[in-house]
């Protein structure tokens, strides 16, 4: 099993920054692949980045490219995504992912074993 636990969120103004973190343990994630989602008020979880066991491949979902960077330390056994940009429509609880399948592709919320409780971010116009 692996329990994931996530921070670094909060409020934060239009064309701000936030990094999230997401903190494992249980296992080590080294042969995790690991991902981010986020879910908004009325709106379905959906994928927003994922990256392979050692960083080799990353994916982003379109309207974060060029903004939000996931990396990861297997060292520390976390995980991070760098937000910046922020807009108002980032707005949403953002949910650490992993699984230990190879990343081949964007996953799926369906594609991903295990869940943090998620991490509020508000960005304010």
């Amino acid at each position: 099993q692996v329990q994931l636990v996530e921070s670094g969120g909060g409020l934060v103004q239009a064309g701000g920054s936030l990094r999230l973190s997401c903190a494992a343990s249980g296992r080590t994630i080294s042969t995790y692949s690991m991902g981010w989602f986020r879910q908004a008020p009325g709106k379905e979880r959906e994928f927003v980045a994922a990256i392979s066991w050692i960083g080799a491949r990353t994916y982003y979902v379109d309207s974060v490219k060029g903004r939000f960077t996931i990396s990861r330390d297997n060292a520390k056994n976390t995980v991070y995504l760098q937000m910046s940009g922020l807009k108002p429509e980032d707005t949403a609880v953002y949910y650490c992912a992993a699984d230990p399948q190879p990343l081949l592709r964007p996953p799926g919320v369906g594609g991903m074993d295990y869940w943090g409780k998620g991490t509020l971010v508000t960005v304010s116009s």
